[in-house]
Parts: C-alpha cells; structure tokens; sequence
C-alpha cells in the first residue's frame, strides 16, 4: 500500500482489493492483530524497508498524480499478497512501468503486456497488467478534460477525522467515501479500484490516516 495497507479483506469480486486477508490484522495481515505494545508500530517491526515505508509513506499526503496512479497500481497488484511482497517489488515494478508516467503507460500495447507477463521481478497477473494500462489511459484522458487524479481522490476526503483506533480490528475495510470513491473512478474509465481498493488507496495517500492509536508517529505528533 502502495498501499494498501487496509484491515480486510477483499470483498469486491472482479474488483480484487489491496487488503489484508482478515479483519483483525493489519496491513496484508503482516502486523499483530491485537493491541500493539505502546512505541510499536501499527506494522513494519523488524523489517527496515516496512519500518522505512509506515514511518515515511503511509498515510502521508500524496497529490502529484504520477505518484497516485503508481499507489492505485500496487494495491491492485497486492491483492492475496502480503503488502511487503509488493513493496520489494516496487523498484522492478517501477522500471517495468516506466516511473508510472501515465503518457508512456497509456501506449501500452499487447506486445508490452506479454513483456510483462515475463518479468518475473513482478506481479505476473494479466488482469491487473491489463486494469494498469488501462488506468493510465483513464488518467490521460482524466487530463486532456482539465481535471486531475488528485482532485479526484482528495474531493472523496471524510469531512473530519475519527477516532483513532486502538487495533487494527477497529479500521473499517471500506467506507461510504471509498465506495463512493471507487464508482467515480469506475465511470472515468479505472479499473481493479473496488471500494476496498480505494480505502486502501486512501489510507496509502494520507486521505485518511489510519495509524493506531498507540503508534510511534502519532505519540511523535506526526500522525
């Protein structure tokens, strides 16, 4: 997440969310699912990259739209998969999309998905190769119509912020804005962006920020 770090499960059949596998856990199931000791992160412990990504990344505003569509991208690609395994990844899948710049991206063709598909530093999913490139020309379009990504997602923004959880058993998998977020997204054209995604793509950008309540980035007044 990339992502997505999101509390549940996938839910939206042919529209396969970035989430983690149960209700109880956090990211991509990889965090304690009960109460963290107080200083622990919400998830990440152990892991410099994960520690690096939930520290610096998750829930930290992104509004450059090149930026946004790589985190649409990956937490499409991380559904049944643990978020690290994404986020190893990530290096390989940006040199294979080009950066994620949406012009390159959106030229794509069938010759392009077969390179993919044998690239083994990725995700190999057609559907989701496919949904990518078909993203990109959705967000070209989205541009050549004087509107951006950004706006977009940040209109979709909770009007104030909630309680903070205590456990990851608390963060609601999908909200009314994500799912009003993923069929705005729909009729623009993007694909594999279910309401699970989109919440997961949410959490991702700072939209909604989800650290728990015990988490070293909000007892350090960052969060």
């Amino acid at each position: 997440m990339t992502t997505t770090p999101t509390a549940a499960a996938p839910s939206d059949p042919g529209l396969t969310a970035a989430a983690a596998p149960a209700p109880t856990t956090g990211p991509a199931g990889d965090a304690d699912p009960g109460r963290p000791a107080a200083g622990r992160r919400c998830f990440g412990d152990g892991d410099p990259l994960y520690e690096r990504y939930h520290d610096e990344e998750w829930g930290v505003p992104v509004h450059d739209d090149t930026a946004l569509l790589e985190r649409l991208a990956l937490e499409g690609f991380q559904s049944g998969l643990a978020w690290i395994t994404v986020l190893r990844k990530r290096p390989a899948f940006r040199e294979a999309f080009a950066g994620f710049d949406p012009v390159t991206v959106a030229g794509y063709d069938e010759h392009d998905v077969e390179r993919l598909m044998a690239d083994a530093g990725i995700v190999r999913n057609r559907a989701k190769i496919s949904a990518t490139i078909a993203n990109a020309r959705a967000l070209v379009e989205l541009h050549a119509a004087g509107r951006t990504l950004d706006e977009v997602l940040w209109s979709h923004a909770p009007a104030g912020p909630r309680p903070r959880a205590a456990t990851f058993a608390e963060v609601p998998g999908s909200t009314p804005e994500s799912v009003a977020l993923a069929k705005a997204l729909k009729r623009l054209g993007f694909r594999f962006v279910g309401p699970t995604t989109a919440y997961a793509a949410m959490q991702a950008c700072g939209v909604v920020d989800d650290h728990l309540a015990g988490c070293p980035v909000v007892l350090a007044g960052r969060g």
